[in-house]
């Protein structure tokens, strides 16, 4: 588990320049295709104008249309050339501008690129990395905003990797790509938009290691992806209520870093999971579960979880403010944990 300084000196050699969650993904496609030869960058957009929301803009007029290209609609054959490229030795990253339209290439996916080092005992490499875009906003209804990320995290065999900060989501993105196991990049559109002081260059956070964002001793507030900012400005209106909460930002599904989860609700007795997503059989019932199991009666008060709720994600913006946890709600089931005293017997 990382501290936020720990972060802070991983992250803080050379300069920095203040980028955007979608400049700092575009930095990061940049120089992994400048560290590697092998690496190259396709999907639906991902050579025009506006650059899958920015995050590819410019770079085929840097690497050229044999490094960055568009694709047709045709999420099964552009998986299956995904597999067919990382299983020759190459490093493709393939973007979804939304998830949604992965689930066309499922069976690419979940029976070849997830099972392929298993089947080869090792030793076949399956370097894929998919990039998949979480649509929230803009009231676009259920078929653009769907969050599967416990779907892909149950697979055996693949990465899940959910940032929550610009500087998270280069370094995790480079290590994604150099990883030679198939990894499913989920980013949060709502997060696009975010900035933050980024290191001009190339780093590498190491995949399934929890971060520490704000220390905490009265409750633990796990978190992930888009819920992350949500989960920091929670904190910050309990502190003024004297209350601590140590927000602890997972950055992976798959690898889970259970050691600092446990480590860190060892110390509060306490805990409640921000999950951008729904509730049943999600990551935060995952997390739960796990912490359940370790800690049993050594907790102070039951779990909570604050998810989406079990329906369909609505149309139009008015009902997506009704239908989207906010951190009021964060707020809400932390004051729960505070105020509950398990029964000793």
């Amino acid at each position: 588990m990382l501290s936020r300084e720990s972060r802070a000196a991983e992250t803080s050699a050379g300069s920095t320049t203040r980028l955007s969650f979608a400049q700092a993904i575009n930095a990061a496609l940049r120089q992994a295709l400048e560290l590697d030869p092998g690496v190259f960058v396709y999907g639906i957009g991902a050579d025009g104008a506006a650059g899958i929301f920015g995050t590819t803009t410019g770079l085929v007029e840097k690497f050229g249309a044999k490094r960055v290209f568009d694709t047709p609609i045709a999420e099964a054959g552009l998986a299956a050339l995904a597999a067919g490229a990382a299983s020759s030795g190459l490093r493709p990253v393939l973007a979804h501008q939304r998830l949604d339209f992965m689930l066309y290439s499922v069976d690419q996916v979940v029976n070849w690129m997830a099972p392929w080092r298993f089947m080869s005992g090792g030793r076949a490499k399956m370097p894929v990395t998919i990039r998949a875009i979480i649509g929230k906003g803009w009231g676009q209804g259920p078929q653009h905003t769907k969050s599967l990320h416990a779907w892909f995290a149950h697979v055996p065999g693949l990465q899940v990797v959910m940032p929550g900060s610009p500087a998270d989501a280069k370094g995790l993105l480079l290590s994604s790509i150099m990883s030679d196991d198939p990894t499913l990049f989920i980013e949060g559109r709502s997060l696009f938009s975010m900035q933050e002081d980024v290191p001009d260059a190339p780093y590498f956070i190491r995949l399934g290691e929890a971060l520490v964002r704000r220390e905490g001793k009265d409750v633990t507030l796990v978190t992930m992806g888009s819920m992350v900012p949500l989960a920091l400005q929670a904190a910050e209106t309990l502190a003024q209520s004297t209350i601590s909460a140590e927000v602890l930002d997972i950055r992976c599904l798959m690898p889970l870093d259970v050691e600092s989860i446990i480590a860190s609700v060892k110390k509060t007795g306490r805990l409640v999971v921000a999950e951008p997503g729904w509730r049943m059989y999600g990551a935060a019932a995952e997390i739960i579960a796990t912490v359940a199991e370790t800690l049993g009666k050594d907790m102070r008060s039951r779990p909570r979880r604050v998810t989406w709720p079990q329906s369909a994600v609505p149309t139009g913006s008015k009902l997506e403010e009704l239908f989207y946890p906010t951190s009021e709600d964060i707020v809400a089931a932390c004051r729960a944990s505070i105020t509950e005293e398990l029964s000793e017997e």
